[in-house]
């Protein structure tokens, strides 16, 4: 899908607050701080500069690929000697913008980084309109490889939309026989995920979930449930949020009870925490593209 030149601007300025949020945390996050505190400053950032959090910041350590952000009162700290993700999204009107760096506590890690922001250039450098997305992914596995890392083979990038983080089509980060084409005026997020050479260079889905999405409105029993579900609906439409963001729109006592009959209604959905399969550490980069005839415009 391609855009009209009023919502291009909501794009590049949703992109503009990002890429400012972004650089702003690169200096931010430090070894044995809090999680919750780096997710919390990430979002607050986004806010004081216009715009509205399009997902809650994630903050994936090591092993953890993507999709955790912290839970309601979250102790978890960043490890010495660690990996961190950190993804941001931001949206203004619901025009969506999705970038991530890694901050590395530990050699390797640095060199994983180094790879994942060479792979994400080369990208940039060559994309253009009627590139099909295998030989997208196959640029990305390119440059990977040749730094001696493996990308992550089922972690994709993904086209970006009004109110919607997946849009449909699929950025591979391996290559791929995928006929899909990017054309000019789409807007798509490109993330390559580097591992270790010895790695699975795969993901599982873990048992914990801290990021939810609505599904569908239908009617619930208890009052507390609808109270919830009416501002879900109203402040996050289909974009993604987490339990954290619904703390004090019922009272404290009913908070869990009223989240539960959302989940179990399948009211809402749960997003997997994604682990590298032989729990070996995992970076990333990420920028949001804006397709052209001959190439692209960086919009994060």
């Amino acid at each position: 899908m391609s855009y009209d030149l009023e919502e291009l601007g909501k794009f590049r300025l949703s992109g503009k607050i990002l890429c400012d949020a972004r650089e702003e945390m690169r200096n931010y996050v430090r070894e044995n701080m809090l999680v919750i505190d780096v997710c919390e400053k990430a979002e607050a950032l986004i806010r004081e500069k216009g715009g509205v959090p399009a997902f809650p910041c994630n903050v994936s350590i090591n092993e953890v690929a993507a999709h955790y952000t912290s839970p309601p009162g979250d102790k978890n700290v960043i490890p010495v000697g660690s990996t961190v993700k950190v993804d941001m999204g931001v949206q203004i009107d619901g025009y969506v913008t999705d970038t991530a760096f890694t901050v590395a506590f530990n050699p390797e890690g640095r060199s994983m980084t180094a790879t994942a922001e060479h792979a994400l250039k080369a990208v940039i450098d060559n994309i253009h309109s009627d590139m099909s997305t295998g030989r997208i992914g196959g640029i990305v596995e390119t440059v990977i490889r040749n730094h001696g890392f493996k990308p992550i083979s089922n972690l994709t990038g993904h086209s970006v939309g009004r109110y919607l983080i997946h849009a449909g089509t699929s950025i591979p980060n391996v290559a791929t026989l995928a006929t899909s084409k990017v054309h000019t005026g789409e807007v798509f997020a490109v993330e390559p995920f580097v591992t270790q050479p010895d790695a699975i260079a795969r993901v599982d889905d873990n048992p914990q979930s801290t990021i939810f999405r609505l599904i569908r409105a239908k009617s619930v029993k208890s009052v507390y449930a609808k109270q919830m579900l009416k501002h879900i609906e109203t402040h996050f439409r289909t974009l993604p949020f987490a339990e954290r963001w619904l703390i004090g729109i019922v009272p404290q006592e009913h908070h869990l009870e009223a989240f539960k009959e959302l989940l179990k209604s399948k009211i809402i959905m749960s997003y997997p925490v994604f682990v590298e399969a032989s729990k070996r550490p995992v970076a990333q980069a990420e920028h949001t593209l804006l397709i052209k005839e001959d190439g692209c415009e960086v919009l994060t």
